[in-house]
C-alpha cells in the first residue's frame, strides 16, 4: 500500500504548527492544510468520486492547488491537473479524454477568465458530474453564480479523513503532454513513479527536514514544479511560498524579504532574476541565505550558470527530464565538481543510453544519440493510447527525443530535439550549440535559434537575440561576428533583435 498523500500527513503529523505554504499575507501550517485536504477528500467521497476516478484540477500557484490535489489523492482519485491557460475547447477534450468525472477549477481573472472558459468545458462534456469553482474570496460575489463554489461545500465536512489504501502502481496522477506532433497525450503517473521521484530529489538536493524555504514560481500543474518543489517540500516540510506569475523584480523582493533556501525555474526566470537584481536590490541578504538552484525544462546557457555562481554565489543544479518521467532523469551533483553545460547524471535507481532511430544502442563516448531511459521513473504509459505507448517504450526503455552526447565520466549532455535538428545543405546543425556560442557575444543576454524554410539550402539558421541592458550592436555586426566563431554552415545568416 503506497499512497502519495502520505507526504503531506506525514509532515503535519511531525511539524503541525510549521508554516506550509504562504501567499502574500495568508499562511496555512501543515496542520491546516492536511485538514483543508482531508474536506476535500470528504466531498468527494460523499458525491461518489469513488478510488480510481479521474478528477481534473485548473488553478495557479495558490494554497487551494495544493489543498484539492492532495484531497483528491487522499480520496483514491486519480489528479489530472490542467494548464491554466487552456481555453474552452481544449479543456473541454482534456476532460473527455482522461474521462474526468469531478473539475475544481480557478475563477481566474478578468484578463484570465479561467473559470468562464472551465465552467463551459464542463457543460460541453457528458462524463463530468461535479464542478466545483475555487475562488480568492469566499464572501466575494461570482461572476458564475450558476458555479458550486468549493469554499461553499466543505463547509460542515470533517478535517479527518482515513486516506484510501492506493497500491505503488495505482496511477496518482495523469499528466498531459503534447509532444510534437497530435493531441495532447496523458502520462500516467503512478504513487511509486512519483514517490521514488521525491527521494531521488531530496537525495540530490540534500534537503533538510523543517529547515528550507522554496520560491515556487514554477507552475504547479507541471511535472517539474509539482515534484521536486510540492511533493518534495511537503516530504521534508519545508515551507513553499507560492507565486501564482512569475515577475522578476516581484520574485528579487520576496527573496530579499524571506529567508529563501531554494530556487528552481526554467532557464528564463534564471535570467529574469539576473536582470532584476539593480542597485538597492539585497543581493548579498539573498545570497546568504540561498542554498541551491535548479533548472529544467531547456537548457541552461552556461555563461548564465557563470553569472549566476558570480552574483549570487550559488550552484545551479541543471536537471533533466521529461512528463513521463515523473519527470526527474537526471540532475547534476552537489558534491561533485561543477560541470556547466552538462545534465548530470542518472539519479538514482535510473539508466541512461544512446540510441540510433532503430533502438540500437550508441557505445562510443561523444556521438551523438536519442536518449532512452529504463527505471522507477517512466510512466505506465499513455493513457488510453496503447499504440503511442508502444512507439516510445520498448522493453522498459523510453524514448525521448532528446538528443543529447556522453563523455567519459558519465555526464550527459543535451544538443537538442531529434525534431529541432536544423539540416542545412545537408549538415545537421544543433540549435543549443550556436545558441551558447551567440550568448559569448559581450551584447548578448540571451538567444534562440530556429531553422526557416530557404529554397536552395533546405533550413537557413535564423537567431532571435535578447541584448544586455545597455548594449548597442547591430544585426549585420552580430551576423559578421557569428561567421568568425562558427563553421560556415552553422552560423546563423538572419539575426532579429527582440525585446
Amino acid at each position: 500500500m503506497l499512497n502519495l498523500s502520505v507526504l503531506l500527513e506525514d509532515s503535519a503529523r511531525n511539524y503541525p504548527c510549521r508554516t506550509a505554504l504562504v501567499l502574500g499575507e495568508n499562511r496555512l501550517t501543515y496542520a491546516e492544510v492536511d485538514a483543508a485536504a482531508s474536506q476535500v477528500a470528504n466531498l468527494l467521497a460523499e458525491r461518489g468520486v469513488l478510488p480510481g476516478c479521474k478528477v481534473a484540477l485548473s488553478c495557479p500557484n495558490r494554497p487551494e492547488f495544493a489543498i484539492v490535489y492532495y484531497g483528491i489523492l487522499k480520496a483514491g482519485g486519480v489528479v489530472v491537473p490542467l494548464n491554466i491557460l487552456l481555453k474552452r475547447r481544449e479543456i473541454a477534450y482534456h476532460l473527455a479524454d482522461a474521462g474526468a468525472i469531478a473539475y475544481f477549477c480557478f475563477e481566474g481573472t478578468e484578463e484570465l477568465p479561467t473559470g468562464l472558459e472551465g465552467y463551459q468545458a464542463f457543460d460541453d462534456t457528458d462524463s463530468v458530474h461535479h464542478f466545483f469553482l475555487i475562488t480568492s474570496d469566499s464572501m466575494a460575489p461570482t461572476a458564475l453564480a450558476c458555479a458550486e463554489k468549493l469554499s461553499d461545500s466543505v463547509v460542515g465536512q470533517s478535517k479527518t479523513f482515513e486516506s484510501v489504501a492506493t497500491e505503488a502502481t495505482d496511477t496518482a496522477v495523469i499528466l498531459y503532454t503534447s509532444g510534437t506532433t497530435g493531441q495532447p497525450k496523458g502520462a500516467e503517473l503512478s504513487h511509486g513513479n512519483l514517490m521514488l521521484n521525491v527521494l531521488a530529489a531530496n537525495r540530490t538536493l540534500q534537503n533538510r527536514p523543517a529547515a528550507d524555504s522554496h520560491l515556487v514560481c514554477l507552475p504547479l500543474f507541471h511535472a517539474f514544479g509539482a515534484t521536486v518543489q510540492m511533493h518534495a517540500g511537503f516530504s521534508t516540510a519545508a515551507t513553499l511560498h507560492l507565486v501564482p506569475r512569475f515577475d522578476a523584480g516581484h520574485v528579487v523582493a520576496l527573496m530579499a524579504e524571506e529567508d529563501i533556501t531554494f530556487f528552481a525555474g526554467v532557464p528564463t526566470m534564471w535570467w529574469g532574476l539576473l536582470q532584476a537584481l539593480t542597485d538597492g536590490v539585497a543581493v548579498s541578504r539573498i545570497a546568504k541565505n540561498l542554498r541551491v538552484g535548479m533548472s529544467g525544462g531547456a537548457s541552461l546557457p552556461v555563461e548564465l550558470i557563470k553569472e549566476v555562481n558570480d552574483r549570487l554565489g550559488v550552484r545551479i543544479l541543471e536537471a533533466y527530464g521529461l512528463s513521463e518521467t515523473s519527470p526527474l532523469a537526471t540532475v547534476g551533483d552537489l558534491d561533485a565538481p561543477a560541470c556547466p553545460g552538462s545534465i548530470g547524471r542518472p539519479i538514482w535507481g535510473v539508466e541512461l543510453k544512446l540510441i540510433r532511430q532503430d533502438w540500437s544502442e550508441l557505445e562510443v563516448d561523444g556521438e551523438i544519440g536519442e536518449i532512452a531511459i529504463r527505471g522507477h521513473n517512466v510512466m505506465s504509459g499513455y493513457h488510453g493510447r496503447p499504440e503511442a505507448t508502444a512507439e516510445v517504450i520498448r522493453n522498459g526503455w523510453l524514448r525521448t527525443g532528446d538528443l543529447a552526447r556522453r563523455d567519459g565520466d558519465g555526464w550527459y549532455y543535451i544538443v537538442g530535439r531529434s525534431k529541432e535538428m536544423i539540416i542545412r545543405g545537408g549538415y545537421n546543425v544543433y540549435p543549443r550549440e550556436i545558441e551558447e556560442i551567440l550568448v559569448m557575444h559581450p551584447a548578448v543576454s540571451l538567444a534562440a535559434v530556429i531553422g526557416v524554410p530557404n529554397a536552395s539550402h533546405g533550413e537557413e539558421i535564423k537567431a532571435f537575440v535578447i541584448l544586455r541592458s545597455g548594449a548597442e550592436v547591430s544585426e549585420r555586426e552580430l551576423v559578421d561576428w557569428g561567421r568568425e566563431q562558427m563553421a560556415g554552415y552553422k552560423y546563423p545568416r538572419i539575426v532579429e533583435i527582440v525585446d
